[in-house]
């Protein structure tokens, strides 16, 4: 009997020897799937300079402000309006899907308001600090599906975390020879969010930021449910509001015709995202 199972032993083992290496190969070798959606790579490391705790408080604090200004100029939309109530529903949709961008935004205080102005303008603070200006509404006579661009948009630079890393690239610039020492002590990181945090509401971010806000945003859009092409027809809109506009090496904001074409190479990787989401 000993024998016997030795000798099959060693036959299992031929056998074992004889499998083709493809097969050896995926037996021991996990298979990683592939991310769908868009591709952006990581938050800047100049994120690491500044506290996100820091950054979201002072965006919490000057969204509060810009509220009350607001309402002591009636120009805050009240919490029946229509279309507040409409933005309202959209991020609904939206901000599920926030979270696999940044652990931190499950957290987060989301808010969403209406300001009266005539801007064409909307943004997201750090901590998810949403405000949308009737301007953009009304003069683009924005559909759902491009609200849902544009507040996808605004979202991914909250989670794509452009403003820290703006103030990252500050306080690094600024801190010179003792860098280390003061980012490990966050002495000079505070008094560096402190400073800037006055400029959260009109920080401007780069073309690489814009860029990768479009993508993020568009793919957020259309794990939501809403239609990614709507990004062309926004643009569109945008360049016809805009008229000629300066020429995008004069502007950190990519051209109306840049966005446009990015948006459409990338539509292939988050159509099939959108179509799964309608049939949910």
């Amino acid at each position: 009997m000993e024998s016997r199972m030795r000798a099959l032993g060693k036959k299992a083992g031929a056998a074992a020897v004889c499998l083709p290496l493809w097969l050896v190969l995926s037996l021991a070798t996990p298979t990683v799937q592939a991310r769908e959606g868009v591709e952006v790579g990581g938050n800047s490391a100049f994120t690491q300079f500044t506290s996100a705790e820091q950054v979201e408080r002072s965006a919490a604090t000057q969204y509060a402000q810009m509220l009350k200004q607001a309402a002591g100029k009636n120009a805050l939309a009240p919490q029946n309006d229509a279309q507040l109530l409409r933005l309202r529903a959209i991020a609904r949709k939206i901000i599920p899907f926030a979270q696999e961008w940044n652990p931190r935004a499950k957290g987060w205080q989301w808010e969403v308001n209406l300001l009266g102005s005539s801007q064409i303008n909307a943004f997201c603070m750090p901590g998810g600090k949403i405000a949308f200006y009737t301007g953009i509404l009304q003069k683009l006579k924005l559909t759902d599906d491009e609200v849902a661009m544009v507040m996808g948009h605004e979202i991914a630079h909250a989670l794509r975390e452009h403003a820290r890393e703006r103030m990252g690239k500050n306080a690094a610039t600024g801190m010179g020879a003792s860098l280390l020492s003061q980012v490990l002590g966050l002495g000079q990181v505070g008094q560096t969010v402190t400073h800037y945090g006055a400029q959260l509401l009109t920080l401007k971010f780069s073309r690489k930021d814009e860029s990768e806000a479009d993508l993020v945003g568009m793919e957020l859009a259309a794990r939501a449910g809403y239609n990614p092409r709507a990004g062309v027809t926004l643009w569109q809109k945008m360049g016809a509001a805009n008229g000629s506009g300066p020429p995008q090496w004069l502007s950190t904001h990519p051209s109306g015709s840049s966005r446009i074409a990015e948006i459409e190479a990338n539509l292939p990787k988050v159509l099939p995202l959108y179509e799964r989401a309608k049939r949910r």
